[in-house]
């Protein structure tokens, strides 16, 4: 009779630590990510660092990032092309790129630093789809700017500073993938 009660009691214990949040082991912390900054940008400013506060206070702690390069242009239609570096918490790295067309209100073009917070990335493999988003920005000379994209559970928010004449609002998606291609779709 004492086996039931020892039984219910390792199947309660076993789903307890099942449904356990992270350890702070695989995520990154603000500091973390405010230091990474800092290196990535060169310098932090009061805008990253409140956009940086405002997706930690929204999203929580990151368990990835991604570090690049993008371009963009848009004359009612826009393309997005970039490049960087993928850096897990737990671990590991590697080249990723992407690519993305849009449509909307927004014309001019942009070169920005890309510094992108990634939730939920328990795969590698799961950051390779394409994820809608909705776009504005506003670019005269320097700015910063921020964006969530949802595919699932996997969840990116890219911080963005860079330069250029740009303005407008758009929807699109960006396609994440381990090769360069220079057809958006």
């Amino acid at each position: 009779m004492r086996l039931i009660p020892m039984l219910f009691a390792c199947v309660l214990a076993a789903a307890i630590g099942a449904a356990a949040p992270a350890h702070a082991d695989d995520t990154y912390s603000q500091d973390e990510i405010l230091a990474k900054a800092k290196g990535f940008f060169g310098a932090t400013t009061k805008g990253l660092a409140e956009a940086i506060q405002k997706v930690f206070a929204e999203k929580g702690q990151p368990n990835a990032v991604i570090l690049g390069e993008e371009a963009s242009g848009a004359i009612g239609v826009g393309l997005r092309y970039g490049e960087g570096m993928l850096e897990r918490k737990a671990g590991g790295g590697r080249q990723v790129y992407w690519q993305g067309p849009s449509i909307g209100f927004d014309f001019g073009g942009n070169a920005s630093k890309v510094f992108t917070l990634i939730y939920n990335l328990d795969d590698t493999e799961a950051l390779f789809q394409r994820y809608p988003g909705v776009d504005g920005s506003f670019y005269v000379v320097a700015g910063v700017g921020i964006n969530y994209q949802q595919s699932g559970k996997v969840i990116l928010a890219p911080i963005r500073t860079g330069v250029g004449l740009r303005a407008g609002a758009s929807i699109g998606y960006l396609h994440y993938s381990k090769e360069h291609s220079w057809i958006p779709f």
